[in-house]
């Protein structure tokens, strides 16, 4: 079993700090969550770096 971490937000609405768990397993992936101010989507991007460093982005439902 792998070991998640947390991870410091803002959400892309309402600019708020939030804190998420990240499974490293989640590398690749892309998810919705909802802010847990404002309850707006938020989209997730799980990603592995070359050297095995998770990175996290976050951005709204109507950014490209």
């Amino acid at each position: 079993m792998t070991e998640r971490s947390e991870w410091r937000i803002y959400c892309p609405y309402c600019g708020e700090k939030e804190t998420l768990l990240i499974d490293p397993q989640d590398a690749g992936e892309e998810y919705t969550e909802d802010c847990q101010i404002c309850c707006r989507p938020m989209i997730i991007h799980v990603c592995q770096e070359a050297d095995g460093e998770l990175t996290v982005t976050v951005r709204s439902e109507n950014d490209a």
